[in-house]
């Protein structure tokens, strides 16, 4: 058998990747093993890049003097909760827009496809005022309300739900279903692959969305774990061990679920990308 040759270009790529890999998981692996690092080892010069004497004070230290729990209970239940309602609503508009012909209905999706270019610190003087003017400042619901209305997610489901035959639905219309019927019990299994997509996507953009969170929650018992890590650091001493075991509180999940939903994700936007 003749051995395959390797190119340059193939040798010079696979060493582009491992640095690319390198660079960015240590960040991840230096919390980690800082997490577990007392606080004289973090800052030691030449640093320990694996901890010598591994201790628990700092989990337990978070825990005690900060309400790292509520914090992380909180991250979860506002990703949860976000990911429901973007979900439900992204996929019930991309629909519509999709497959329902209506006036006006170029000019609606134009708007989402312009409101996608529009950074978040554009709306951020009239969003804060209407939470205001809602009563619900410094609650979980002035951080999830904001996002229900992602435009990308309803761009998304859009281009999903242009897979659909249009003649499954007059079928399912001829078989005497409504337009939720319909929806659920054609559409959706069509779309569910998007669906699946759209919901990881969502828990992590909701989960490290600090923007809004910093701009919403004030009182420290409503904060997330990223925003409260964050205000662990002091002016003059910081405890970095400290900050580094909350960092690897928030970070861990995050990875966990996209490591676990990795597949689906890829796969629905493929598919999303593939016009049938």
């Amino acid at each position: 058998m003749k051995q395959k040759k390797i190119s340059a270009f193939t040798v010079i790529s696979t060493i582009i990747l491992l640095v690319l890999t390198v660079l960015f998981v240590f960040p991840f692996y230096w919390i980690l093993t800082g997490a577990f690092k007392s606080q004289p080892d973090t800052i030691v010069i030449p640093p320990q890049w694996w901890p010598k004497m591994p201790t628990l004070e700092n989990f337990q230290q978070l825990m005690v003097q900060n309400p790292a729990l509520q914090w992380m209970w909180n991250s979860v239940f506002i990703s949860l909760a976000t990911m429901f309602l973007v979900c439900i609503t992204s996929s019930l508009a991309g629909y519509v827009l999709a497959k329902k012909r209506f006036y006006g209905q170029r000019i609606l999706f134009a708007t989402f496809i312009a409101a996608m270019a529009l950074p978040k610190q554009v709306v951020l003087v009239p969003l804060v005022r209407i939470v205001n003017f809602m009563g619900i400042h410094d609650t979980l619901a002035a951080v999830i309300l904001p996002l229900v209305g992602w435009p990308f997610g309803v761009f998304l489901m859009k281009q999903f739900s242009e897979n659909i035959p249009t003649e499954l639905l007059e079928s399912a219309k001829m078989d005497g279903c409504g337009e939720i019927r319909t929806f659920w019990n054609v559409a959706f299994p069509i779309v569910k692959p998007g669906f699946a997509a759209l919901a990881i996507f969502t828990f992590i953009n909701t989960w490290n969305d600090y923007f809004m969170q910093l701009v919403m929650l004030t009182s420290r018992q409503n904060l997330t774990i990223s925003l409260g890590v964050a205000t662990m650091q002091a002016e003059m001493a910081t405890n970095y061990g400290l900050i580094m075991a909350g960092a690897a509180m928030a970070a861990v999940p995050i990875v966990a679920v996209f490591l676990i939903f990795q597949k689906s994700f890829t796969q629905g936007i493929t598919m999303g990308a593939v016009k049938g």
